[in-house]
């Protein structure tokens, strides 16, 4: 051990020695009951399962939530994780033993205690507070102090996540037979990430064991590609880092996913339940789908979506306008605009509602080149045309700014999803007929995203 994980270490038994003398173990070890939230059994199944975490601060980003709120972020996660991760550590991530029943009363999962884990305290410790499974790292202890205190949460009932980091911890965890070990892309020597770490360590571990890839997952293309050598993920900084918890989550585990052409509030709420993120709203007269700034409203004000207004070739004023008395998160331009018009709109549009540009891909992949576009939709023709362009053309490309629209159904989405764009825009595919949305499409549709 060495560098950051050596100091955090030696900070760790300075800190164990000082809260056994404040809250002594004998003080509540006969409060103490097995836990009966089973950790193993939350991360089997087919699909592959979360441990989303709350973690205030790192050592590699200080301080990354300033509004942290455990309840609130518990709140959040219930919906979504297999288990819930806390950081425990006070010194290097701010986190809290109190934490742990705050977030344990909300959420009905499994909770981990993340910590740096070196004496039998801290995991009687976690078991009083409500944890029903702690983390273990290889890099931290070795055989012999691992399996003692694996046995001890074993005897608490409590599940342990094993955590390696290279080969030779990899080996240990094979030897210690650890039933989920956690590989962290992260080098906490050195704080780099390093995803291949998953890719190259995972297929060494045999089929009983539970893998749970850590660190540097961001993205749900990412998740998608690494989902064939995990059978779980442990996110926490691309969680906490935006404001926006619910839509950060949604991110992740299902694309950053619209679904377009709305005109009717109970279609609103049928895509926010179903876990898109953006709403689009059509202002184009000749459009099947196009709606009055009265019809916007209504359907804005029944589910909690980031609205974004489409526009084809219309006046500078009327956009900036209806994006500022709607509160537009974007606006999304689907005609001839060019840069000069995107230049003018910018400096009339509130800092903080983006602008979109969709292309027409024919034979070949438009260029991506103007500026102070923040994203692009790339649809066959002119949209809602439910018609699809070659989607060969995407191989290999950087789509990290992209949607990918044009002929979106739930029979076609996984390949869609596949292409590796940021997200997916969803319109007549998942319709009854145009403008109307059909719910139980929509409910397949993302049903379907998430079955990996």
């Amino acid at each position: 051990m060495q560098t950051v994980l050596a100091k955090i270490v030696a900070d760790k038994a300075i800190w164990v020695a000082a809260r056994k003398e404040q809250q002594p173990l004998a003080s509540f070890q006969n409060e103490v009951v097995p836990s009966s939230r089973r950790f193993y059994d939350a991360l089997q199944g087919a699909r592959t399962a979360f441990i989303l975490e709350c973690k205030k601060a790192s050592p590699s980003k200080g301080v990354i939530r300033d509004d942290f709120d455990p309840a609130q972020i518990a709140a959040v996660y219930k919906h979504h994780a297999s288990a819930i991760s806390v950081l425990t550590d006070e010194k290097y991530f701010q986190g809290s033993f109190d934490f742990l029943p705050v977030v344990s009363g909300i959420a009905p999962q499994p909770i981990l205690c993340k910590d740096f884990i070196i004496d039998a305290y801290q995991i009687w410790l976690a078991r009083f507070y409500q944890a029903d499974a702690c983390l273990l790292m290889l890099s931290v202890l070795d055989d012999e102090q691992y399996r003692q205190l694996a046995a001890v949460a074993h005897s608490l009932n409590m599940g342990v996540l094993t955590e390696v980091s290279n080969e030779e911890e990899l080996e240990r965890a094979i030897a210690l037979k650890a039933k989920v070990v956690g590989i962290n892309n992260r080098d906490l020597r050195d704080l780099s990430i390093d995803l291949n770490r998953t890719r190259q360590l995972a297929p060494r571990l045999g089929a009983g064991v539970t893998v749970i890839s850590e660190s540097g997952i961001n993205t749900y293309a990412q998740v998608r590609e690494l989902s064939h050598f995990a059978n779980g993920f442990l996110i926490g900084s691309a969680m906490m880092e935006q404001a926006d918890l619910g839509a950060a989550v949604r991110r992740v585990l299902l694309g950053e996913n619209k679904v377009c052409g709305l005109t009717r509030a109970e279609d609103a709420v049928a895509a926010h339940e179903a876990g898109a993120i953006y709403g689009g709203l059509i202002f184009v007269e000749s459009s099947p789908r196009n709606v009055t700034e009265l019809q916007a409203r209504q359907v804005m004000a029944a589910a909690p979506l980031r609205y974004v207004g489409v526009f084809r070739n219309a006046a500078i004023a009327d956009v900036a306008a209806r994006a500022e008395t709607l509160s537009l998160a974007a606006v999304q331009l689907h005609g001839s605009e060019d840069q000069a018009y995107i230049d003018a709109l910018r400096a009339v549009l509130a800092p903080q509602v983006q602008i979109w540009k969709a292309l027409s891909v024919d034979d070949t992949l438009p260029a991506r080149t103007l500026q102070q576009v923040d994203k692009y939709v790339l649809d066959n023709g002119q949209g809602g045309s439910g018609q699809r362009f070659d989607w060969s053309l995407l191989n290999g490309k950087k789509l990290d700014n992209v949607l990918l629209a044009g002929g979106l159904s739930p029979d076609n989405c996984v390949e869609a999803a596949k292409a590796g764009c940021a997200g997916l825009d969803f319109n007549s595919g998942v319709e009854a007929q145009p403008g109307i949305k059909d719910a139980s499409k929509l409910a397949s549709v993302f049903k379907t995203l998430r079955a990996y």
